[in-house]
């Protein structure tokens, strides 16, 4: 991957089958203007086909909103806890080569000086033109969490919920935090969490032995999204619903579930997606440093992690440690494995995620008005393009 080749003032898409909220539009017309989608058509179609317009034929393939993964720890070798602006780049780079054209930097459970440096890189980050795909702010995954559904979370910095360090960060970094990820059954969890509702941070149940009631007394509170569906999380019993039996029927809380067929059976996410509606499920890949990368020993959070196969396992214990998982893989793996629509697996990949995030007037469909970001992708749903913004982002 090369990087964004630099835009034509218009692009004309013709001959695609766009995937729009309002339905699939056959032989789609899609022009794009200064990085923003100014128009869709269908059939014969001729708007804007005078001036500097680049014209590019779809030939039937499928047209889709840019994917947005929400907890993603990193890729290519690198990973956000400790990656300065050159690892970021190269992060960003491999996922936008996936179709992921906007992401949260996911963290670690950490230090509160560790965390506070991961913000700043980020916000620093942003703060410049991104050539891949669009960090979009950070994703705290812990430190708040409960050492007994640990997972991949490094135990030695497991802490109750600290307000003071949430005054901190919205003080130093407002906007930067998107999702914060914690135990609700921690002691001050409820007003940790009413908290971050309060500062616009959507708060996550995640890495928690809550009971069912624990968790509907936290959604009465704010919380509003469960990381990684049915992982490291109490689980369901029919006299004991546990965590997940609160996330599958609670219509306030947006499930997230790994699409790799190592972390949730196909039957799992069938049942996320039933109890939840396709409106209320996001696809994430919970990548982390391995992703794209051979075979090896890795870290993950100070903690070793040997991958064996594409799939990423703690030494200590052998419990899953994060994902190699892309967004594209995950939409395939939807649609092919699990059965899932096309139109069900884009909402779950693009338009789920910027609802969640508030950004859903500016991204996550294809419509006019949205930045332009969209890829093209063939009838077995393999990436051909990235745009970002209108750029088209070329991939070797």
């Amino acid at each position: 991957m090369s990087g964004a080749a630099a835009a034509s003032s218009s692009i004309r898409i013709v001959g695609a089958r766009i995937v729009t909220p309002e339905g699939i539009v056959e032989g789609g017309v899609l022009l794009v203007k200064d990085g923003v989608i100014a128009h869709i058509g269908s059939g014969a179609d001729d708007s804007a086909t005078a001036g500097d317009v680049e014209t590019i034929d779809a030939a039937g393939q499928w047209l889709l909103p840019g994917f947005i993964d929400v907890h993603v720890h990193g890729g290519a070798g690198h990973d956000f806890m400790d990656a300065e602006a050159a690892g970021i780049r190269e992060i960003t780079k491999f996922h936008a080569a996936n179709g992921t054209t906007s992401m949260l930097a996911t963290t670690l459970t950490a230090p509160r000086e560790e965390l506070t440096a991961v913000i700043d890189r980020v916000s620093q980050y942003m703060s410049e033109p991104m050539p891949y795909a669009q960090l979009i702010g950070v994703h705290l995954e812990g430190p708040f969490v409960n050492v007994k559904w640990k997972g991949a979370q490094n135990p030695a910095y497991i802490v109750p919920p600290q307000p003071e360090w949430l005054e901190e960060w919205v003080s130093r970094f407002p906007g930067i935090i998107k999702i914060q990820t914690l135990a609700p059954e921690n002691e001050g969890a409820l007003d940790y969490i009413e908290k971050l509702a309060d500062n616009g941070i959507v708060p996550s149940a995640g890495h928690t032995d809550a009971t069912y009631d624990q968790i509907i007394a936290a959604a009465d509170r704010g919380l509003r999204h469960a990381v990684h569906t049915f992982n490291a999380m109490t689980p369901l019993h029919h006299r004991n619903p546990g965590t997940v039996g609160a996330v599958l029927t609670d219509d306030r809380i947006v499930a997230e579930v790994i699409a790799d067929g190592h972390h949730v059976h196909p039957a799992g996410i069938k049942l996320i997606t039933r109890a939840k509606g396709a409106h209320n499920v996001i696809l994430v890949t919970d990548a982390m440093t391995a992703a794209g990368m051979p075979d090896g020993d890795y870290d993950l959070g100070g903690l070793p992690v040997r991958m064996m196969c594409g799939v990423a396992r703690l030494k200590e214990n052998d419990s899953l440690a994060g994902s190699t998982l892309t967004m594209i893989s995950a939409v395939r793996y939807l649609v092919q494995t699990v059965g899932a629509g096309i139109e069900d697996a884009s909402r779950m990949a693009s338009g789920n995620p910027a609802r969640q995030l508030g950004i859903d007037s500016r991204t996550g469909s294809i419509a006019t008005g949205k930045a332009a970001d969209f890829l093209l992708l063939n009838d077995d749903l393999e990436l051909l393009s990235t745009w970002i913004g209108g750029r088209r982002i070329t991939i070797e």
